[in-house]
């Protein structure tokens, strides 16, 4: 990998890991629904499992795109399906998480943050894009460069998403406006998806 690439790979990672999405939307939800410290687990997830993602992209899963070119398509519309049911989940969980006495009511885990990369159609476009522009050859030392990269910038911009969302905690101790919020956040959920499964 050319090291001269490195500033446009840090400004690329910074715009499309600020810019709203799936990850960011549903961090931000999580913030202010279960504060900052439940939602470590679901930040870190988020960090990892795009770098694992982005590592098998660029070492072997761009080839099956490749051979098998229907297999993008299948995987927008599962993209688009879960989507659709976790904005479900987040614009009907307001009124099981403010009753504290619900014990269903739980942020994501580092597990399922990891494996929800793997269904968010705006990490599929960061990673094959990063990896065309920024490693073509695909050698792994290339790849794994590109990735470390992401990690160290996504992790305080997706961290400032959750932060954000705790700041608003407080404005939304009313269950109405918590409902109401997280309305919001599902649309933009579903939204914020919208032109990557259509380009």
């Amino acid at each position: 990998m050319n090291f001269d690439l490195i500033p446009a790979l840090m400004l690329f990672a910074l715009v499309s890991s600020i810019t709203p999405g799936p990850n960011n939307l549903m961090l931000m939800s999580s913030g202010a629904n279960f504060g900052f410290r439940r939602t470590l687990p679901h930040m870190i997830g988020v960090s990892v499992g795009f770098l694992v993602m982005l590592v098998l992209v660029g070492i072997g899963v761009m080839q099956l795109f490749d051979i098998i070119p229907y297999s993008f398509e299948v995987l927008r519309v599962a993209c688009l399906l879960y989507l659709c049911y976790l904005a479900y989940r987040i614009a009907t969980s307001s009124h099981v998480v403010r009753e504290q006495q619900s014990s269903q009511a739980k942020p994501f885990s580092f597990v399922q943050a990891v494996l929800f990369q793997w269904v968010n159609p705006k990490a599929w476009t960061m990673a094959l894009s990063a990896i065309s522009v920024y490693a073509p050859s695909r050698d792994v030392a290339a790849v794994v460069i590109v990735g470390v990269v992401f990690v160290l910038v996504n992790l305080p911009c997706i961290g400032s998403w959750t932060i954000a969302g705790q700041k608003l905690s407080g404005w939304l101790h009313s269950a109405a406006r918590l409902r109401i919020f997280n309305m919001i956040m599902a649309t933009l959920l579903v939204c914020s998806v919208l032109p990557s499964l259509l380009s």
